[in-house]
């Protein structure tokens, strides 16, 4: 079993064909099958089931997932520290965000990333909700997670706090008159608005949900969409009013959205979450960036081979 077998696994779990995965890591399909079968032969069991379409992953499949994935991040982290002598010239960091948290505000860290080391590519995943994150994040399908804080299940992981993020409600444009505009709404006022909202599990509707629950209430859902990025436009349409993290609202506000807080904020902790232990140098320049000056930081440096 090498690390070149595992990555095999994990790009057909993760394209569903064999030829689209030979075509994302770039070499042929036989080449391909013929590694997997020879890891298959090696370990005494099938790992695909083949005549599924798309192909599915067998029970011993499933079981080598998240070990293979933290095989194949370990060794990346172990190249990756040989890069850092090289000052960052190369390589990518891949992030796990809540789709929310990718606006603001890991755009702005990315950025600024970006300019200071631009050979390092970035590739950012977007799960719905922060167990999810932390769970790509444990496997090894992301190095550093940005979700709310703290963890329900924190085991294995190292969470630093970046911001405390507010929310306030977006509403179409001159729905309310200019002199409400400053007044806070209440609970039982959001109550009564219809709204435009993502599905129940997500990020946003859980804070959206949890207001309401005080109140003995839930949401007057107008529109329920996956796609976070029409929720602003269908308020600007004047499709419904929205329950929105503050640099969502702000955006909302400068396309002619009323924004109204309210009267007892709802705020969340936001952070940046990794595994506990050794991060690439890529994933540790990020951190200095995002964190405060002196603030410590997790080595960057491979861990030692077990003999």
């Amino acid at each position: 079993m090498d690390v070149r077998q595992l990555s095999f696994v994990l790009s057909v779990a993760d394209e569903g064909t064999f030829t689209r995965a030979a075509e994302v890591l770039e070499i042929s399909q036989p080449s391909l099958s013929q590694g997997i079968r020879a890891l298959e032969a090696e370990l005494g069991v099938e790992l695909f089931d083949r005549r599924a379409r798309p192909v599915r992953l067998t029970a011993a499949g499933e079981a080598l997932v998240e070990p293979a994935r933290r095989a194949v991040r370990d060794l990346q982290t172990a190249r990756a520290a040989v890069d850092a002598v090289r000052g960052l010239e190369g390589g990518h960091l891949d992030l796990v965000s809540l789709p929310t948290l990718s606006i603001d505000p890991v755009a702005g860290l990315v950025g600024r990333f970006r300019q200071t080391h631009p050979a390092v590519g970035v590739r950012i995943r977007e799960p719905d909700d922060a167990a999810s994150v932390a769970i790509q994040v444990r496997s090894g399908a992301g190095e550093l997670g940005a979700c709310d804080l703290p963890l329900a299940d924190p085991s294995g992981l190292v969470s630093h706090r970046l911001v405390d993020q507010s929310f306030a409600v977006v509403l179409p444009p001159r729905q309310r008159l200019v002199g409400d505009v400053d007044r806070p709404m209440s609970a039982a006022a959001l109550a009564e608005l219809p709204l435009v909202t993502t599905p129940p599990g997500t990020s946003t509707r859980i804070a959206l949900d949890q207001v309401l629950a005080t109140i003995g209430r839930r949401p007057e859902v107008a529109v329920e969409t996956e796609l976070r990025e029409s929720v602003v436009p269908l308020v600007l349409s004047g499709a419904g009013a929205a329950f929105v993290p503050d640099g969502l609202a702000d955006s909302a506000r400068r396309r002619g959205a009323t924004v109204v807080q309210l009267d007892r904020p709802v705020v969340r902790q936001v952070g940046l979450i990794h595994r506990d232990g050794s991060l690439s140098p890529a994933a540790t320049a990020f951190l200095a960036l995002a964190l405060p000056a002196g603030a410590p930081l997790p080595p960057s440096r491979p861990r030692a081979r077990r003999r």
